[in-house]
């Protein structure tokens, strides 16, 4: 009997192109997680050729922009990157669910993995401390997940 072997991604898809989509909103922290997500790819090996990085006013427009990059053609994936502090009126939650949800449904409507890398905080010492120049970068994590997903999919499609 053989064994069996799951087919999962790793960090090194070949010849695939990627789009950040990121806020302005909470610039000093957006901008952090732009950061840790062109460190990440760099790190990768994936050149800046690669990379077109797009800017949108706030976490909200961010589904938008994703799902046109994706309908775009020549891009494999797409990281979106916000960030929305809790504030005293209910704002954060429509702002937080609908950019989750259409996030979340452009990659389903367009088959492209597009990574979830908004914050989504009570306070902006935690936004800090998950957007800084360390392992908790948030930002790093939604490019490696993009890279995975890429990976991923060529598989799929080689198989």
């Amino acid at each position: 009997m053989s064994e069996f072997r799951p087919i999962e991604g790793n960090f090194n898809p070949e010849g695939a192109n990627f789009a950040i989509v990121v806020a302005r909103w909470n610039g000093e922290i957006t901008e952090s997680l732009l950061n840790g997500a062109l460190r990440a790819f760099a790190r990768q090996g994936v050149g800046e050729d690669c990379v077109r990085v797009v800017r949108v006013p706030g976490a909200f427009e961010l589904p938008l922009a994703a799902k046109k990059l994706a309908e775009s053609g020549g891009i494999d994936a797409v990281v979106a990157l916000g960030c929305v502090i809790r504030g005293g009126t209910p704002h954060f939650e429509y702002v937080c669910s609908e950019c989750a949800r259409g996030i979340g449904e452009a990659g389903l409507d367009t088959g492209v993995p597009i990574a979830f890398g908004v914050l989504t905080t009570d306070d902006l010492q935690q936004a800090k401390d998950r957007s800084g120049d360390n392992e908790e970068n948030k930002g790093e994590e939604a490019a490696l997940t993009a890279l995975e997903m890429v990976s991923l999919f060529q598989q799929l499609a080689a198989r």
